[in-house]
């Protein structure tokens, strides 16, 4: 369910924890652990929250979608799946084209498509799916290299297999990738 100011004011309370405070001590706790096991559980719920529209003001202050991004240089995979899943929540550019602009420029897309390659089925997934969201006019050549094609080519024949693998990338090359004139 999408928020709104109003909204968050009945959820808070007189007395309770505002959305802003309650993010960023989400964050703190993430900087602050050495337990792996809570970085895995801090960004799940930053992941979460990254689907809101009305977080993503909060999320670019705090810098989240560079946590998410730096997560994805991690050995551990749960943090690359919920890291890359936090950058599919809140990359729809129709949503807020300035999450876009963070992912791109601080060097997201090369980390998106290294997710194409997990053994962790929801990090392809959700690594399709933000490529088909960031891949725009300003994009396409650094996200439509023969590489990605070829895995998203590669993926979109596997019906048999993994008919959600199948049905992303088909998705991603119809409209990134095909030319073909849709009636």
């Amino acid at each position: 369910m999408f928020s709104n100011a109003e909204r968050q004011k009945e959820r808070t309370g007189k007395y309770g924890t505002s959305r802003d405070e309650f993010l960023q001590e989400l964050v703190t706790q993430f900087q602050q652990t050495v337990s792996e096991e809570t970085k895995e559980q801090v960004v799940a719920h930053l992941a979460n929250f990254a689907y809101d529209p009305f977080n993503y003001d909060i999320l670019r202050k705090l810098h989240v979608l560079d946590l998410f991004m730096d997560c994805l240089t991690e050995a551990n995979e749960k943090l690359i799946e919920f890291g890359v899943g936090g950058l599919c929540n809140c990359s729809p550019g129709f949503a807020d084209p300035a999450n876009t602009d963070v992912i791109v420029k601080n060097g997201g897309i090369p980390l998106i498509i290294s997710c194409l390659s997990s053994p962790v089925e929801n990090t392809v997934l959700s690594a399709i799916a933000t490529l088909y969201y960031l891949c725009t006019p300003l994009t396409k050549k650094d996200i439509l290299t023969p590489e990605v094609v070829e895995c998203m080519k590669k993926y979109a024949s596997i019906a048999d297999i993994n008919v959600r693998f199948s049905n992303l990338a088909k998705a991603f090359l119809d409209k990134h990738v095909n030319t073909r004139t849709r009636s």
